[in-house]
């Protein structure tokens, strides 16, 4: 962890209300990026995140809740709810990823907020947005993958869809979020006013389907699951070595007249089958099959370095203990070591992307228990003292 703040968004105060994945990535974004973020937590047991993840230690909060603050605050009874209205009133920017109309139903509207803070970025998530006659219905990230279109087409031919082992629906949302975030705050330094992003699960997912939809308008295609591949594109897979799978991408004329090359078929490349983009593609599974015939006599290593002499998009297909020890992700520090409260040093993924003049960096190790900074937060904004958090606490409001 890093002791200074040097961060583009530094001064940047983020209140963030939201619980598992999509609002707190995107606050975990802002963080990184320098921002003061207050997590807001149920009294109790805090964000469900703290318990979420892998293995016997839970350790995935302590990634997503990095440089971040935890207060705690019962937002369901009126006294929680005129704490948050306060602290939004002097913030930046509020996230949440409720149902739609819980900050109504809570008196904190963005309308109410408004009026107390017209220069507030809201940054909503939600499952179908805060408009439409889906935006009642609950919606999780899975879902909206499924409706974005982004289930359905991955996965092998013959079998049902498939999902990623991440939640890539919510980290969408979320990153669209930051973005838009990161918009609003050029347009409130030109005009001075805050305004309501609103994204949703499902339209996250669809901004990434590339030509899915105009695909099926103009030729009524519509894209199946085809495995590994994408169809028409090739090469582009991962291959069988002696030893374990390799990543090729070698679906330009001239860069497959290379791969040929290396694999000492020179010929290959004024073969009809596959002097041509379109060729290729055509027969892209004999073309697979031969390149897996050749990779299969060889080592990782072997094929790696055969790449690399001649300039063919490729790589190792990686697991975290791969990340750990590859010289690429130490000389850009894409791992960093963090001291954590709960599990002494921690090793994770590093702020991203990375800034020339302004740094994004791990200053803060997530907060171990939920409210733990409510006596520096409380304090500073509203001078309470030790017995009052004490009376709160025992009244059920923080």
């Amino acid at each position: 962890m890093t002791s200074g703040n040097s961060g583009a968004l530094s001064g940047l105060k983020v209140i963030e209300l939201g619980q598992l994945l999509a609002g707190p990535f995107c606050g975990q974004l802002l963080g990184d990026m320098g921002a003061d973020v207050i997590k807001v937590e149920p009294p109790g047991t805090g964000d469900p995140m703290r318990i979420w993840g892998q293995g016997a230690d839970k350790v995935q909060w302590e990634v997503i809740a990095r440089n971040k603050r935890s207060v705690t605050c019962n937002l369901r009874v009126p006294e929680g709810q005129a704490i948050v209205r306060n602290l939004v009133a002097n913030a930046d920017v509020l996230i949440e990823n409720f149902k739609p109309g819980t900050l109504e139903k809570w008196g904190l509207s963005p309308e109410a907020l408004h009026q107390a803070n017209p220069r507030l970025i809201i940054a909503r998530m939600s499952g179908y947005g805060q408009t439409g006659p889906y935006s009642n219905r609950a919606g999780f990230g899975g879902i909206g993958e499924a409706m974005g279109g982004w289930r359905y087409v991955v996965g092998e031919p013959d079998r049902p869809p498939a999902r990623m082992g991440i939640s890539i629906g919510d980290t969408l949302c979320a990153t669209y979020g930051c973005m838009g975030v990161l918009a609003a705050l050029q347009h409130r330094h030109r005009t001075g006013e805050g305004q309501i992003i609103d994204t949703a699960l499902y339209e996250a997912v669809l901004q990434v389907m590339e030509g899915l939809v105009p695909e099926y308008d103009r030729n009524d295609f519509i894209r199946e699951r085809s495995g590994s591949i994408l169809p028409g594109i090739a090469p582009s897979n991962v291959y069988s070595c002696s030893d374990g799978p390799f990543m090729i991408g070698a679906n330009n004329d001239a860069i497959f007249a290379r791969l040929a090359l290396a694999m000492g078929q020179p010929e290959l490349a004024q073969d009809a089958r596959y002097m041509t983009h379109l060729a290729r593609g055509e027969n892209q599974t004999e073309l697979d099959e031969r390149i897996n015939r050749w990779t299969a006599t060889l080592t990782v290593d072997e094929v790696d370095e055969l790449m690399i002499e001649h300039s063919i998009p490729a790589g190792r297909v990686y697991r975290a203990p791969d990340m750990l020890e590859d010289p690429h992700f130490k000389a850009r520090n894409a791992i960093v070591e963090v001291e954590t409260t709960r599990f002494g040093k921690l090793k994770m993924q590093n702020a991203f992307p990375k800034f020339s003049k302004s740094p994004s960096t791990i200053r803060r190790s997530a907060p171990a228990t939920p409210g733990q900074n409510n006596a520096e937060v409380y304090g500073a904004a509203f001078g309470w003292t030790d017995s009052d958090l004490v009376r709160l606490a025992e009244q059920g409001v923080i």
